[in-house]
């Protein structure tokens, strides 16, 4: 049984970073396609970075040049790095693996 664990969800300014972490159990995440989506209010929930297996990126172009995936194979985790946060970015932010889903971890943004 797979199970997704997120973390490191907050109350940020803009302009701020933070941290998210997804920790992974029965399987790896070395072999598998690992991805982040987030969902505001009242909006439909979005994809907004993967990594495949051989280590390959992506990202929305909402995102890009500010938030950074990567994994640690050791650890079985995968982090999403985000900087230079700004409101809309305020969400609960999902760890996806095939049709495994993290419980969500709350990012806010605001002054």
């Amino acid at each position: 049984q797979v199970q997704l664990v997120e973390s490191g969800g907050g109350l940020v300014q803009p302009g701020g970073s933070l941290r998210l972490s997804c920790a992974a159990s029965g399987s790896s995440i070395r072999f598998n396609t690992m991805r982040w989506y987030r969902q505001a209010p009242g909006k439909q929930r979005r994809l907004v970075a993967w990594i495949l297996s051989g280590g390959a990126t992506y990202y929305a172009d909402s995102v890009k040049g500010r938030f950074t995936i990567s994994r640690d194979s050791a650890k079985n985790t995968v982090a999403l790095q985000m900087n230079s946060l700004q409101p809309e970015d305020t969400a609960v932010y999902y760890c996806n693996m095939h049709e495994y889903w993290g419980q969500g971890t709350q990012v806010t943004v605001s002054s």
